[in-house]
């Protein structure tokens, strides 16, 4: 009876064993390997896109003067030095042209002429009008004084031009940014002798190509950094020509706060060179290349769809469509080997849920063989 009872006893354990250790024993890889690929999609936006590109620019007083004398001579005095504040008006320097004498005795000739042929004019007025002189003789002499008179005021002119060669004045208020001459030099015509940075706020001159300029206009916002520091700049000034030098479209931009930007010191700067606003976006990631045309893959039903596109700007992160996609659309954005028209996958929702039922599945399997082992 006891061997009877041991008998049974392992015949049940292995009825169990042959209904339990095959569900556990079954290849992980063979359940798995039915299940369709899981990919994330999303709707394309509506957005913005702006591509910057970074520069070098120069720092300059948005008003500048460099000072060159109307006539040569020698330096006698220098009355400012680098870093000094002066006014509009203020004495800079004075240049002995060796004209200002000559000048002055041409003046007082022609005074002295133009006395006397007033003088004359005089004594020929009250013989005119006595009878005692003719027509033609009084208008002679109203010529001569009038021809004294134009040759006193060009004199005049001459020598107030002299004067004001000779003393160097500041034709705007500011900083004098950098003197070039001493007591005794010689200068001439073509000397820079002193630049004077007007008082107020600066700019940046920067250059950039055709490419660039064309996304540039008047009132656009650019960045500067220097040391650490970043200023914001407005564009005032939008070059149409090219710089023959440099085949390059001059730009300028104003700034505000920059006081502590030293004259002429090199910055970085960084430009919106084309901008996309209200437009259909994707990830970047997203878009694929066949034969150099541009084409997604989208999700519908868990099936895929193989969509060519037309783009227009991108960056790193998003892509402008113009054409091939709609709101409405799902795109996939991750990539997998299995992406292809027609093919079958799912999201990651429908994984999770197919996985809860599974596993539920599972679970009321295992309870059913438990029961039937135990009867």
């Amino acid at each position: 009876m006891k061997k009877k009872n041991i008998i049974i006893t392992a015949a049940v354990v292995a009825v169990a064993a042959a209904l339990i250790l095959p569900r556990f024993l079954k290849p992980k890889d063979a359940v798995n390997s039915a299940a369709a690929p899981v990919v994330s999609a999303e709707q394309p936006q509506m957005g913005t896109i702006e591509i910057y590109t970074d520069l070098s620019g120069s720092i300059e007083p948005s008003e500048m003067a460099s000072i060159i004398p109307k006539a040569g001579g020698e330096v006698t005095e220098v009355y400012v030095k680098a870093g000094d504040m002066v006014t509009e008006g203020q004495p800079i320097c004075h240049i002995d042209t060796k004209m200002v004498d000559t000048a002055k005795n041409s003046m007082e000739t022609a005074a002295v002429n133009m006395d006397n042929a007033n003088k004359e004019l005089n004594r020929a007025r009250v013989l005119f009008e006595s009878g005692n002189m003719s027509q033609q003789a009084f208008e002679q002499v109203q010529s001569s004084a009038k021809m004294a008179q134009l040759q006193y005021d060009s004199a005049k002119i001459a020598y107030e031009n002299q004067v004001e060669f000779s003393s160097i004045t500041a034709p705007i208020s500011g900083k004098v940014e950098s003197v070039s001459v001493e007591v005794h030099d010689n200068v001439g015509t073509q000397n820079i002798i002193c630049v004077i940075s007007g008082e107020g706020a600066k700019q940046v001159n920067f250059a950039v190509t055709e490419r660039v300029v064309s996304g540039l206009h008047v009132g656009d916002t650019v960045i500067i950094s220097k040391n650490g520091t970043d200023y914001e700049g407005t564009i005032s000034e939008v070059s149409t020509k090219i710089d023959d030098a440099t085949g390059l479209f001059r730009v300028k931009a104003s700034l505000a706060g920059a006081d502590a930007l030293a004259t002429s010191s090199r910055v970085k700067l960084t430009v919106v060179s084309e901008k996309a606003e209200n437009v259909l976006t994707i990830p970047t990631d997203a878009v694929y290349y066949s034969q150099n045309k541009p084409k997604v893959y989208t999700y519908e039903d868990g099936t895929v769809h193989e969509v060519p596109i037309e783009i227009g700007i991108f960056d790193s992160e998003k892509t402008e469509v113009t054409s091939g996609l709609t709101t409405d659309d799902m795109v996939i954005t991750t990539w997998s080997s299995e992406l292809y028209e027609g093919s079958q996958v799912q999201l990651p929702s429908e994984a999770a849920a197919e996985d809860g039922e599974a596993e539920t599945g599972e679970q009321e399997e295992e309870t059913t063989q438990t029961e039937q082992a135990a009867e």
